[in-house]
């Protein structure tokens, strides 16, 4: 017969965990914060950047973005130093000893567990990427001192089923092309071809993808037959807009989940590059909410029992452990982008080495 959890114990277990989890937190982007600062001072003040855009513009969108980047950490790290704490003063002794198992103890564990995730996941997927945008454009002006691709040369893109584009010349901040021409094809054959010497984006409408063509000629080819007709001005719609023309590092950072799924089937369509840089940034947002899980188990499992050598051991092992999970995370990522790997395999396998880890500690904790 299993003995029922107490609640209180929940509640102090739970309570120790955020209590753990938010102190980590402020502790160490604390630090972030003072040796970013000290490492860019001179780039920020030379720069011209004010106090004021330094802590509202920048500090106050990179401390969410990288403490919800590192979450994974920061719940390793809570887990092991109150657990160890915990089992230094026998507390988890006392609760086996009184017919507690240790898989009912883990009960409020993988509650807060989800607590967390569901945070991170709901932030890192509709707030975080509006702050990003900030963040990264105070990066580019301040402390890199680089800015965005404003032009592109000869892009090809397939902007409706069997509609492709190309595009000579493309000025971003007139949003006018140069040197355009639209194929439209019917199986393997092409039934119309449009030139236009011109092409502005008109930001002004309010229909998306309108588009103003110069000097166009559209030839319509019909069996042997060929029509030809010219404009001085033509209005169209075509499905493309100016930033699917210039690239931007780091763009799918700044995207909410809606907008990246919306990003990743446009991009699909076209056959634009960068696809799997912005499918790699939707899956990793959910493997990474996962990994609180994956964490809070290994950290339980390995800090629960009470050693001659208190927490050190245990901490030891577990940032070990964590920094290796984000090492794979980042080489995982890359393989994915760089080379020919599925991209929803090497976003997981992390958290599927680290969930074979984490059930082997579980299984060596005490009883």
């Amino acid at each position: 017969m299993t003995i029922p959890f107490p609640k209180r114990i929940d509640r102090y277990i739970i309570g120790k965990f955020l209590q753990t989890y938010i102190f980590s937190i402020l502790l160490i982007i604390s630090i972030a914060v003072i040796f970013d600062y000290n490492d860019n001072i001179d780039k920020l003040t030379q720069g011209g950047a004010g106090l004021k855009t330094i802590i509202f513009d920048y500090y106050l969108n990179f401390v969410p973005y990288y403490a919800n980047l590192f979450s994974a950490l920061f719940v390793f790290i809570s887990v092991i130093f109150f657990t160890s704490k915990l089992a230094d003063n026998s507390e988890i002794i006392a609760m086996i000893s009184a017919g507690i198992s240790f898989r009912r103890l883990m009960a409020p564990y993988l509650f807060t567990a989800a607590l967390i995730a569901g945070a991170n996941f709901y932030l890192g997927a509709t707030i975080i990427p509006r702050g990003s945008a900030e963040r990264l454009e105070f990066e580019n002006k301040y402390k890199r001192k680089k800015k965005d691709s404003t032009f592109s040369d000869n892009v090809m893109m397939q902007v409706d089923k069997g509609v492709i584009a190309y595009v000579g010349h493309f000025d971003g901040p007139t949003k006018t092309g140069y040197t355009f021409w639209l194929d439209k094809f019917e199986g393997k054959k092409l039934v119309s071809h449009l030139e236009a010497r011109r092409i502005v984006y008109d930001s002004i409408s309010t229909t998306q993808f309108h588009w103003n063509l110069s000097n166009v000629k559209i030839r319509d080819l019909s069996g042997e037959r060929e029509q030809i007709t010219t404009y001085n001005q033509l209005d169209s719609i075509i499905h493309m807009e100016p930033q699917d023309f210039l690239v931007t590092k780091g763009l799918q950072e700044t995207m909410t989940n809606k907008e990246l799924v919306n990003d990743i089937e446009r991009k699909k369509i076209r056959g634009t590059g960068q696809l799997k840089a912005f499918q790699v940034e939707y899956y990793k947002r959910y493997a990474s909410a996962f990994a609180a899980f994956i964490m809070t188990i290994m950290g339980a499992s390995l800090s629960s029992r009470k050693r001659k050598g208190g927490m050190g051991f245990s901490l030891g092992v577990g940032l070990t452990l964590s920094v290796t999970y984000i090492f794979l995370q980042g080489i995982s990522s890359s393989f994915a982008i760089n080379a020919n790997v599925p991209v929803i395999p090497a976003v997981w396998l992390p958290n599927v080495l680290f969930t074979i880890i984490s059930i082997y500690l579980y299984k060596k904790a005490p009883r």
